[in-house]
């Protein structure tokens, strides 16, 4: 008989990262219930999901903005876990930052909330990024769980894609802090440039420039220089060893915060027993194949 192993609530369903933990947990055995935003104009086409290996009998598709924190109640009553990968991308800066912000961290509460309303969840994990320890302007080799990005620094330095910095850096502190005073068992994992092959049909950012000097776009080139990587599917494998890793209690959890990538420490992370999968040669394969596939190359 298979073992139940509990309904997690995947958060930004169509997403790259969220997309293939979806598929993941599918393949591992277990029930699925993922959010995405509703599109008033057309119907959005979802059958990259719903086609997934075992997604008819186990996957469940709610609608949910984090711009209404209250809209994810339904999707996560019941569940025994939630992956928090939604966030707000504005890369462009079409938006205020402080409208960014704002829609962030209201519905990252908003989902935290409701998490202690079902009295089911056991825990959280919540995707962050690498951009929330790694811009301090401190001259450090290595960064961990010990070091949050500077706000006032990012505002400064980095003018672009620095209000998505800054979201997740502010965001990030709010859910642990949050979770600390309502006793939420929650942990934060912070992956670095996440590269890969795909199953959504959006070309991922983060992929499209660990290829930029496959596809030549020269403009991309100066966002290759010390950038550090991780493959998709370890990202995903990641995610789902907290979920399974019942040792990782208390305030242990905040801090496997770290990633495998030469600027920052996973040392909590591996200490767990996480090992790593996949190295650069496999990440740049799978993409390149992926690309063309989908007919990006």
């Amino acid at each position: 008989m298979e073992e139940d192993k509990g309904t997690v609530c995947v958060t930004g369903g169509t997403g790259f990262i969220a997309s293939w933990l979806i598929m993941r947990l599918l393949e591992h055995g277990y029930y699925v219930r993922t959010t995405v935003r509703s599109n008033l104009e057309k119907k959005r086409d979802l059958s990259f999901l719903t086609h997934l290996q075992g997604a008819s009998e186990k996957l469940q598709i709610f609608n949910a903005d984090l711009s209404d924190p209250d809209s994810f109640e339904a999707a996560i009553d019941g569940c025994t876990s939630v992956l928090h990968v939604a966030t707000p991308v504005d890369f462009e800066g079409r938006e205020p930052e402080e409208v960014v912000n704002q829609r962030a961290i209201s519905g990252t509460l908003g989902i935290l909330k409701a998490c202690l309303k079902s009295k089911t969840i056991k825990r959280v994990v919540y995707t962050s990024s690498a951009s929330t320890v790694e811009f301090s302007g401190k001259n450090v080799d290595i960064v961990d769980e010990n070091f949050w990005s500077d706000v006032d620094y990012i505002r400064k330095f980095i003018p672009v894609l620095g209000s998505y910095m800054i979201s997740k850096t502010l965001t990030e502190r709010a859910a642990l802090q949050f979770a600390e005073e309502h006793g939420l068992d929650l942990v934060t994992l912070i992956p670095s440039f996440v590269v890969g092959p795909f199953i959504c049909p959006k070309f991922p950012s983060s992929v499209r420039t660990s290829l930029a000097m496959v596809l030549g776009n020269k403009e991309e080139y100066a966002h290759l220089m010390n950038i550090s990587m991780v493959h998709v599917d370890d990202v995903a494998r990641a995610h789902i060893f907290l979920l399974e890793y019942p040792e990782a209690k208390g305030s242990d959890l905040e801090e496997i915060k770290g990633y495998k990538v030469p600027e920052l420490s996973s040392r909590k992370l591996l200490d767990t027993g996480f090992k790593y999968k996949y190295g650069l040669d496999e990440m740049f394969d799978g993409a390149i194949q992926c690309c063309k596939e989908k007919g990006y190359l």
